[in-house]
This record gives C-alpha cells, structure tokens and sequence, in this order.
C-alpha cells in the first residue's frame, strides 16, 4: 500500500535534516549562546522578566527554524514536490515538520535556560503546555510567510519584514499566558489564553491550506 503524500513528504524533509544537521546545530548553536549571555548579563531576574527574556530567545530561534522551510528548497526540489503531491499536502508537511523542529529546540532551549537562570516557572507543566502551543502557532504563521517569501528574490530579507507583525498578536497572547503559569495561578485562568493560542495557531494553519494551493500554482 503507498503511503499516503503527507508522510511522504514529512519522512524526506526529516531524513534530509538528519543528514546534514546543519540548520539544526546552527540554531541550537544560537539558542545557547542567546541564553549565556542573558546569563552573563543579568544573572538574577524577577518572574517576569524571566518569562518575557525566555520567550525573546525562543522566538528568534523557532522564526529562524520555520523560515527556512521553503526559502531553501530549489527550483528542482519544488517541482518534484509538485509531481508527487497536491499543494494542501505540501503545506502541511511543512508545517508539521517546523513544528517538530521547534519543539526539540525549545526543549534543549528551556533545559538550558533553566539550568543557567533557574526555573521560575510554579506551574512548569502548564508553562510546558504554553511552549508547545506556541510551537505550532509560530511555525503555522513561519511557515506560511516563508512560502509567500521565497517567491521574491529577496526571502531572507522579506522574511522579517512579513512575519514578525502577523506573530505580534501571537507573542502577546503567549507571553500572557506562560506569565499566568509562571506565577502559578489557577489552571482555569491559564486555559482561555491556551484556547487563543490554539484557536490562532489552528487558524493560520487552516489559512494557509486554503491559500497556498493558489500561491503554489504561481
């Protein structure tokens, strides 16, 4: 039985990583760095700026993992993708896979964040649960813009310029949220901020599965 083009394309986009692990250790490379010198810098900080600190360095670290989602495909690349999968599947490989991705740095990232600045976090599972929310927010919102962008002939500059306003509203809500579990308050003032950040996330994704297939066809 063939196996369905989702998988297909997820399973290339892993194995093509594993064998070159550059992206990878690159933005592992640069997560650890962004954490030391947040600790050489302020090695005591208060809840809250220790949330919002966390979430600076988290967020450059998973932008720059989602945006090279399509920037660095080829011409050739492309067109197999084309030959071998609907559009609405290519996305959603893509986005699947950044989520993926992002989750293992922001896991290596807090285990390292924790270690040199402490882990301030009296809800730590719910703090947990907002990282992998996020994660799939930003790489549905990433991802997207990378698609959009790397039909310019200037992906890496339009990048920033395209992402980081739509993931603004994103930002704002997950830094309300993780402060909730931070500060350890009561489970049912953290879940409507986690819905939000799921209902945005589920949105984008929706948004891109609708629109790409016209993109994809340009």
């Amino acid at each position: 039985m063939k196996a369905h083009p989702f998988w297909i394309l997820l399973k290339k986009d892993i194995q093509i990583e594993w064998r070159t692990r550059y992206a990878f250790n690159g933005i592992v490379l640069q997560s650890i760095s962004s954490v030391f010198i947040a600790y050489a810098a302020a090695k005591m900080l208060n809840p809250a700026a220790w949330n919002a600190l966390f979430w600076i360095i988290l967020l450059f670290s998973g932008s720059t993992a989602a945006a090279k989602g399509f920037i660095g495909d080829t011409k050739g690349r492309q067109l197999y993708y084309y030959s071998i999968s609907p559009p609405e599947w290519i996305i959603l490989s893509k986005v699947a896979f950044n989520t993926l991705f992002i989750w293992i740095i922001s896991a290596i990232t807090t285990v390292v964040y924790a270690m040199l600045l402490g882990n301030m976090a009296s809800s730590f599972s719910y703090f947990a649960s907002i990282i992998a929310l996020a994660g799939i927010g930003i790489s549905g919102c990433f991802t997207f813009i990378s698609s959009i962008a790397s039909k310019s002939g200037n992906g890496s500059l339009l990048m920033p310029v395209l992402g980081f306003p739509v993931v603004i509203p994103l930002l704002l809500m997950i830094v309300k949220a993780s402060k909730k579990a931070v500060d350890g308050l009561d489970p049912s003032l953290i879940l409507p901020d986690a819905l939000a950040i799921f209902a945005f996330g589920f949105i984008v994704i929706c948004l891109s599965y609708v629109l790409f297939p016209y993109l994809w066809k340009d």
